[in-house]
């Protein structure tokens, strides 16, 4: 596969940027971040979160053989069992460092690894990846969230945008509920990935999503994206990371 990716950020509305990317086609890893626990405390944990992942990724890369934070799981595909690795090991960075004026900080997270025979995606909280195929958009996690939840128990909700409970997240890095949702993914050419934070989904919506994703010139999209976000209204940190699988 050849893979072209791309990442763009802006602090939106907000006084500093809690948002944190990495886009590594070399590692094959993607991962958007969305801090939490003010100013000094998101940034931090966030950065922490984006830094962890990047950091194991390449110590395998240049040990193989090397330990593993967790033991491996056979059942798991080699993508999944890294992502599933990545989370645990930024869990402990962002608890070690939880102390003094940091105590309350956390981090969602959102993750693609794309191996050489397959993919998975891992995420924490309420970041999301979405995948454009054949000018379908999916979302491929569901938040964790207390709304999430609502609907999943059948309670009728009203809209992300205009509930109170929109923007309570169940689970975040840093904190004692932090178990990450890992899955196997299938990946075909043709394929257009986009993991971003709410700063970026809450003011586009599935729609325009759809419409802008199938636009190509990943590089460019990424910064349009959300420099479109922050001109219909948003007031969060705006992050997106593109990545396009060709031939």
């Amino acid at each position: 596969m050849q893979i072209d990716s791309a990442g763009w950020t802006h602090v939106g509305r907000r006084a500093h940027n809690e948002d944190a990317w990495t886009s590594r086609a070399d590692l094959g890893l993607f991962v958007v971040a969305d801090g939490m626990g003010g100013y000094a405390g998101g940034e931090v944990a966030s950065r922490c979160v984006v830094d962890t992942f990047s950091g194991l990724c390449e110590r395998l890369v240049r040990d193989p053989e090397g330990t593993w934070p967790h033991c491996r799981q056979p059942q798991l595909s080699p993508e999944e069992d890294l992502l599933l690795n990545c989370t645990r090991l930024a869990q402990r960075a962002v608890r070690a460092r939880r102390q003094g004026p940091l105590h309350q900080m956390g981090s969602t997270v959102v993750a693609l690894a794309l191996g050489a025979r397959g993919a998975a995606v891992a995420h924490v909280g309420d970041s999301r990846l979405y995948r454009l195929r054949d000018g379908f958009l999916e979302v491929l996690t569901r938040d964790h969230s207390i709304l999430e939840e609502m609907r999943q128990a059948g309670v009728k909700t009203s809209s992300r945008a205009d509930s109170p409970y929109g923007h309570l997240i169940t689970r975040a890095l840093g904190t004692d509920s932090a178990e990450p949702t890992v899955r196997r993914l299938d990946v075909q050419a043709g394929d257009v990935y986009l993991l971003c934070s709410d700063g970026l989904y809450e003011p586009l919506g599935p729609e325009r999503l759809a419409a802008r994703l199938g636009e190509g010139d990943t590089e460019g999209l990424a910064e349009r994206l959300v420099e479109e976000a922050y001109e219909l209204g948003g007031r969060d940190n705006i992050t997106a990371v593109l990545v396009s699988v060709k031939e």
